[in-house]
Formats: structure tokens, sequence, C-alpha cells
């Protein structure tokens, strides 16, 4: 036996059967006949403590009816010695009796008639109390012991226990609940011919059904609790039965799972095994995928796991490397569309100074001086013109590293829009139309930098006009801010576009159309500066105004001075 298990290697559901028997089925059998012995103890010890706590209950119940009873009567020869009057002691007494439906018999009688009432206490329906008045009479009360059993089993009327409450020393049976005659006389025949006074003590042959008696001395009542076989049954068989029951069922449940557990490792077992021939054959994009479930060890998810990770962090290497070249692509273009931007939009104006300088620098010729006054404005303009793009691209690593300085003071609006317009370059003599005069707000704004944004958006709605039409300039309050509004007539830019105007190098026309001179970082500019002054701006194109670009910008606080 052991030359064959060193020669053959068992298959892992071998090894799982071999493993439930000795360490499942054995244990467990063992096992359940220790938790039945335990149980069965537990249960009459259960079924003792609770005939017991019955007994006690019955008394406690028996102890407050008298008491009731008594404090009653006490009351009723209190009120009888106050009234001293046999009229009103009969009416009273019949009015009590009324409100009372337990009393059967509620009357006084001379000390001679007590005899007559006490042969009431001998029957088995009632139960006579009776108390000495001042007057040397005596005030009896016959009450139904139907009405006693109400009481004394209220609490306990739901319990298939069998309980009698005997009277005297005769054991009179006085009340009873799940009566039964045989088993009372059993009962009765197995009671001590001594009883113990006032305290519950079990009795009886049969350990599994026991028998509880409670003797009281007031008043002279003796209680029997007696366990039924019923209740034996559904207490200790019937739990017995269960434990068994629930262990055959543990043993199916556990071939059950170990059956699903079996399947399952077999299966997740072949996606390694494919995985592992399909790295082996050069297919890095493999990836593991079990079926997880409580089923699925631990290691075999970790050993997935870490395997897809691994192929994982090769295509997230490729995804780096892929976004690198992008990136690199893209900083390519910025700096082709810098050097084509620095090349063909200087050029322009670096030619006009040169040509017009050459030409009044020349000493073969005479020139007049309008001419002259006329090359020097030329020469200006294009300055001023070169100075803004060179302002435009030196601001673009400031506005993309959050580097600009301001500062923030409160400006008048209608003045910022009068300068700016003045600063513009209006080739085509375009009618601006200025709406602002009478906007008498102040923004919180850098002077310089909101001139700048100004003149860019007004020089691009000139530039981006139809011919014959104006550009106007509105604004309105909202709030703590105000919109300034730039409107020039032009066609429906697309909204995909629309929302690229901000991006650098962008322009409406494209490179193959150019139709207006421009870097295409004007937009993408006064976005930048806007926005560092905790400003908004937003673009529109529709057939109202053609193409509007919108500023929002805050309204300075004025602070009061009190004098």
């Amino acid at each position: 036996m052991a030359n064959f298990f060193s020669k053959r290697h068992l298959k892992i559901a071998e090894q799982i059967i071999i493993v439930i028997f000795f360490a499942v089925i054995i244990p467990m059998s063992i096992s359940g006949i220790i938790i039945n012995n335990v149980n069965q103890q537990s249960n009459r010890a259960q079924l003792r403590a609770a005939a017991v706590m019955i007994a006690n209950i019955v008394s406690e119940e028996i102890d407050v009816f008298v008491t009731s009873v008594n404090n009653e009567l006490d009351q009723l020869s209190t009120t009888l010695d106050y009234y001293n009057s046999p009229q009103k002691d009969e009416e009273y007494l019949e009015h009590t009796k009324n409100n009372l439906s337990f009393y059967k018999i509620l009357k006084i009688i001379p000390p001679e008639e007590l005899d007559i009432y006490n042969k009431y206490d001998l029957e088995d329906n009632y139960a006579v109390f009776e108390r000495q008045l001042s007057d040397g009479n005596y005030l009896v009360a016959v009450l139904d012991i139907q009405d006693l059993k109400e009481k004394i089993f209220k609490t306990v009327s739901q319990d298939k226990r069998q309980i009698y409450v005997l009277a005297g020393e005769n054991n009179r049976l006085l009340s009873s609940i799940n009566y039964t005659e045989d088993i009372f006389k059993a009962s009765i025949k197995q009671l001590p011919s001594e009883l113990e006074p006032d305290k519950p003590v079990i009795y009886g042959d049969v350990k599994n059904q026991p028998l509880v008696y409670l003797k009281k001395t007031d008043p002279d009542v003796t209680i029997i609790v007696n366990t039924t076989e019923d209740i034996k049954k559904h207490t200790i068989d019937y739990n017995r039965d269960k434990i068994i029951l629930s262990i055959i069922i543990t043993v199916l449940v556990v071939f059950f799972v170990v059956g699903l557990y079996t399947s399952y490792l077999y299966i997740n077992i072949r996606q390694l095994f494919k995985a592992i021939i399909a790295i082996s054959k050069g297919n890095y994009e493999r990836r593991i995928r079990l079926l997880t479930n409580i089923f699925t060890p631990f290691e075999i998810i970790f050993l997935a796991n870490e395997f897809n990770r691994m192929i994982k962090q090769i295509h997230k290497s490729y995804i780096q490397l892929k976004k690198k070249n992008k990136e690199l692509k893209q900083l390519n273009e910025f700096r082709s569309n810098m050097i084509d931007t620095v090349s063909h939009e200087l050029r322009t104006p670096l030619t006009s100074i040169q040509g017009y300088t050459s030409r009044l620098l020349r000493q073969d010729i005479e020139i007049d001086e309008e001419t002259k006054q006329k090359s020097l404005k030329i020469i200006k303009r294009q300055s001023e013109r070169l100075k803004r793009m060179i302002e435009d691209l030196l601001v673009i690593p400031d506005i993309e590293g959050a580097r600009l300085n301001f500062n923030l003071k409160p400006i008048a609006l209608n003045s910022v829009i009068e300068n700016s317009i003045t600063l513009v370059k209006n080739d085509q003599n375009k009618e601006i139309v200025n709406n602002t005069e009478n906007c008498n707000v102040e923004i919180l704004a850098d002077n310089d930098r909101i001139e700048q944004i100004f003149v860019n958006l007004i020089e691009n709605a000139i530039k981006y006009s139809k011919e014959d039409t104006p550009i106007t300039i509105d604004c309105e309050e909202k709030e703590s801010r105000v919109i300034i509004s730039i409107k020039n007539d032009y066609d429906i830019i697309p909204r995909e576009k629309l929302k690229t105007l901000f991006d650098k190098f962008t322009r409406i026309d494209d490179k193959t159309t150019r139709t207006t001179r421009g870097t295409g970082l004007g937009l993408f500019i006064v976005k930048g500066l806007v926005e560092a002054m905790d400003g908004e701006i937003r673009l529109y194109s529709n057939e109202e105004c053609g193409f509007c670009a919108k500023v929002y910008m805050p309204i300075a606080v004025k602070e009061e001075i009190y004098t």
C-alpha cells in the first residue's frame, strides 16, 4: 500500500474524499452523540426549571387573589362600621355584589349562623371568606371557584402542563387546568406523605417528566404541576430528532459543496494552464478569467491576479509610451506652429518697418513732410503690432504655469472700453458701436490686462465680421458681476468648432483657406487672463448675433466712508 501511494499521486478529488471521511464524517458523528446527550440533560433541567417557575407563578397569583379579597373585605367592613345602619349596610352590600360578579353571597350574619355558610367552603364550586365586624357580627363573602380559576391561571393559560390546586389536608381539588382524571390520580398517588411547606419540590419517578408540588400554609392549598408526555416529546424527543436530521443534512451539504468546489477548482486550474500555454506561445495579451465564488481558493485568485497585473503593467507601459509619443507629437506641432507664426506673422510688420525705414534713410531722393509722417505712422503702427504679438507670445508660459501677477483695483468699465477702442487696429474702418458709455460701474481688474483683453476681442471681431457690418459692445449688470458683450455679424460657427477656439493656434479659417492675419493665440490669451482675474468668458454663435463673446467680470465693492 505504501509503495502504491509513493508511485501514484492522488488526484484532488481523491484527496478531498479521504479528508472528508477522516476530518468531517467521523468527528461529526461523535460530536452528534455528545451534543444529543448534552442537549437532553439541558432540556431535562429546563423542564424542571419551567415546572418550578409555573408553580411559583400560580402561588403568587393565589396570594394576589387572596390578598385582593381580604383587602376588599377590610374595606367593606370599615365602611359598614361607618354606616352603622342595617338598612344602609344591606344597600351597600347589594350594590357591591352587583358591581363585582364573582361574589355569589355577600351579607352580614350573626355568629351562630357562621357554620351554615362554612359548608360552602366544602363544596367544589365555592370558597368562603369572613370578616368579623365591630358589633360582633360577621361579614361573609362566598366566591365562585370558576372566577378564582380564571384569575390564578391567567398567566399560564397557554401552557400545556397540567396544574392542580388542592385545598386542605384531604387534598380536595379546588381548581385545575388541562385536567385528566388518570394523570391526576397518578400525580396524587406519587405525592410524599410529608410535604415540605412553602417551597417548590420536584418528585415523581419519570426523570424526563418532572412533577412539582408547592405546599402553601396561608392559605392551606397545595399546587401540583405535571409535565405531560406531549411536552416531553416536544422538548426532548423533538430536539433529538432535529439534531440527528441536522447531522444528516450537514453531511449531504458537505458532499454537495465539495462536489461544487471540486468542479470549480478543475475549471479554474484549466484556465491557468491555458494562460500559461498562451504566454509560452508569445500571446502576452491573454488574461485569466476565473469563475470566482466561495469555492475559489485564495491562492488561485492571487496567482491569477498577479498574472493579470503583470500583463496589465506591460499594457500600461505601452499606453504610457503611446501617450508620450502623442505629447511629443503635440510638442513638435506646437513648435512648428510657433515657427510658422513667427516666420509668417512677424515677417510682415518687420518687412514694413524695414522698408519704410530704408526709404526714410535714403539720401539720393527728397521726401516731403507728408510722406515722412505717413511712413513714420506706418512704422509706429507696425511696431505696436509687433509689440502686441511678442506680448502674446510671452504671456503664454505665464498663463499655462499660473504665474500671472495682477494689480487688481476698481476700474471704470466705460473708460476701459473707450481706451481699448482707441488702441484697436481698425484698417477696415469698421463701425464700432459702444453702448457702454452709460454703464457707470467699476470692475475689479488689472488696467493693462483688461485693456489687452478687450483690444484682442474687438480686433478679433473686426477681422471676422462681414463687410459693412458694425461691431457692437454692450454691458449688463447681473448680481455681483457685469457682462460685457462684443458682437459681430458672421456666419454661424458649428458648436464643435466653437469649443476649440480657446485652444492655442486655433483659427476660424484653417491653414489652407487663411484669409486673415493673426497668431491664433488671441482667444487663448483672453481666456487665461479673464479667468486669472476671477472672471469668465463664453462664446456664442447664432442667427441673432452671428458671433458673440461675453465677458463676466466681478463688480468692485465700494467701501462706504463715514465722517
